[in-house]
């Protein structure tokens, strides 16, 4: 399988990947993981060839095909999605371009040669499954939730998001020995996610993945790729077995580096108290070469400074009432009705997570609520006390990219300098860093700032519509602990299964056919609570 021998890459002086080294295994599912920053989209694109290393090499087997997912869809795909689709099983596609040449050539002028060219590529397309291929195209588009009546419909005719599904969907039918997926789950819904998940777990071959989906992490991966600093270190396991296998290596390193200081402190009393003694001279010299070496021991010794994490507390400034929300036989919509005949008392306290497929209207009634859009028919109630704070997709987009960090959110209202600035250290804006424009601040970077200019308004009924979006796993875990604390209501929209369970008390799950049913408890329980009700499971496809 493929082989990286002293990969190394640097930016502006900085060094991303050190002396990599690493022989990936064949048929284990790899999970690359690290802080943002520290080179994993890098390294992804140095073996599928995306980039050049500075120095070392990456070696690949002639026969291995490699698969990945581009950053862009298709400039110029086919006339229809399903044709866009099989045309991403490249080695079956070459194979029928060469059979119908021969074909071709044969009509024009027959030879046993000819036949025998003809026969033998026939014979290949049939036994690697040509004939099939547009059923399987079927299969994983539908796995991905495209509807069988948008098979005939221009992939140009799709928002980013679905052309990146459609560009899943090649990489997937072209079966590649190496599959290489950089955030695979973007741009999912919850049952798509699960679709890839199942099949993901029986690829047949080598899988290389960056996902900041811990469920995901934990389900999928056997192997463990840790990078930090320039540095690849491999571990067996998922990713808690990683993180128990890193915590126990470092306690060791940090045991290790006490016993050499200890023993460097102790020849060091020696040397000093008989260095001025001609006959101690002979063991003096001796130990001040020991103590040489132990300062190599230590000094080899690394210790992984733990990256800085953001501390979130989310206040309220006045409790609402008991009841806070009541929508009674609602539709909801734009110019035509997405979701009819919804109903949904939110009480406080509750942290209620909107589940369903995509474009079933999870978003539409977030912004309903909001007041963004108005309601098409129903009541909408809400408590007296109650004050919203909303998280929009798209929130990064209303932040002035023109304002500093610190005047953006300043601009939320009533907020003192003192108090802005409280919050953004708390989402790692430190010291000067308020003063960067907005405009060259990193994605995930925005959403943090976002999440300030929600905070600083200390609502107490709070609606977030994929408020993980571009934060990575650390942020988004102490994220999910400060919503469990939160003394407030939420009501959010996310395709992130374990932050779904840590923060939801009730599930509320919107069905393709517009309905609407809420039971408490987490996503984990949903399965079965929905069974028992006999409403259809939406994590389910179809």
């Amino acid at each position: 399988m493929i082989f990286l021998q002293n990969v190394t890459k640097k930016y502006a002086g900085r060094s991303i990947l050190t002396n990599v080294t690493y022989h990936f295994p064949e048929g284990e599912r790899i999970a690359l993981v690290g802080p943002n920053g520290t080179g994993k989209t890098t390294l992804l694109n140095i073996i599928t060839g995306l980039e050049e290393a500075d120095a070392g090499s990456v070696t690949k087997p002639k026969k291995v095909t490699v698969g990945y997912l581009p950053q862009d869809p298709n400039p110029t795909p086919k006339p229809t999605l399903l044709e866009e689709c099989v045309e991403g099983a490249y080695d079956l596609r070459e194979i029928r371009l060469k059979r119908d040449e021969a074909l071709a050539r044969m009509g024009e002028n027959y030879s046993d040669d000819l036949f025998h060219e003809y026969d033998a590529l026939e014979s290949a397309y049939f036994q690697k499954g040509g004939y099939a291929l547009e059923s399987e195209a079927r299969g994983y588009l539908m796995g991905l939730g495209f509807k069988a009546s948008q098979f005939d419909q221009s992939p140009t005719s799709l928002s980013g998001g679905w052309r990146m599904r459609l560009e899943l969907a090649r990489t997937l039918i072209n079966k590649p020995d190496f599959l290489v997926l950089d955030e695979p789950t973007n741009h999912l819904d919850l049952p798509s996610m699960i679709w890839l998940e199942q099949f993901l777990e029986t690829f047949k071959g080598t899988l290389l993945f960056v996902s900041h989906d811990r469920d995901l992490l934990n389900r999928l991966s056997t192997v463990t790729l840790h990078l930090q600093k320039g540095v690849l270190t491999p571990y067996k396991g998922n990713f808690d077995s990683f993180l128990e296998q890193n915590e126990l290596k470092q306690l060791q390193s940090e045991a290790n580096s006490k016993n050499i200081r200890t023993r460097y402190e102790h020849i060091e009393r020696f040397c000093d108290r008989f260095r001025a003694q001609p006959s101690k001279a002979a063991q003096v010299r001796s130990r001040m070469k020991m103590l040489a070496r132990l300062r190599g021991l230590e000094e080899a010794i690394v210790h992984e400074e733990e990256a800085p994490q953001m501390t979130l507390s989310i206040k309220v400034d006045v409790p609402s009432g008991k009841h806070v929300m009541t929508l009674d036989d609602g539709t909801i919509g734009y110019t035509s009705p997405l979701a009819t005949r919804l109903f949904l008392k939110i009480e406080r306290g509750q942290k209620i997570a909107i589940i369903g497929a995509n474009g079933i209207g999870k978003s539409t009634l977030l912004k309903t609520i909001s007041g963004e859009i108005p309601l098409l028919k129903g009541d909408l109630t809400l408590g007296p006390t109650v004050t919203i704070g909303y998280y929009a997709q798209d929130q990064v987009q209303a932040l002035d990219d023109r304002k500093t960090v610190l005047e953006n959110i300043m601009a939320q209202g009533d907020v003192s300098e003192q108090r802005a600035r409280a919050t953004l250290g708390g989402v790692l804006f430190q010291k000067d860093d308020v003063f960067k424009k907005t405009g060259v601040l990193s994605g995930g970077e925005k959403s943090r700032l976002g999440l300030s200019c929600l905070l600083v308004q200390k609502s107490n009924f709070l609606l977030l519509d994929e408020p993980t979006n571009h934060l990575d796993m650390s942020s988004t875990e102490v994220l999910s602990d400060a919503l469990e604390d939160f003394k407030g209501t939420v009501l959010f929209v996310s395709h992130n299964r374990s932050f779904i369970n840590h923060v939801a008390t009730h599930i509320f799950a919107m069905t393709s056919d517009g309905r609407g049913e809420l039971f408490e408890g987490k996503l984990d329980d949903y399965e079965r609570l929905s069974e028992r009700a006999h409403f259809p499971n939406v994590l389910k496809l179809g």
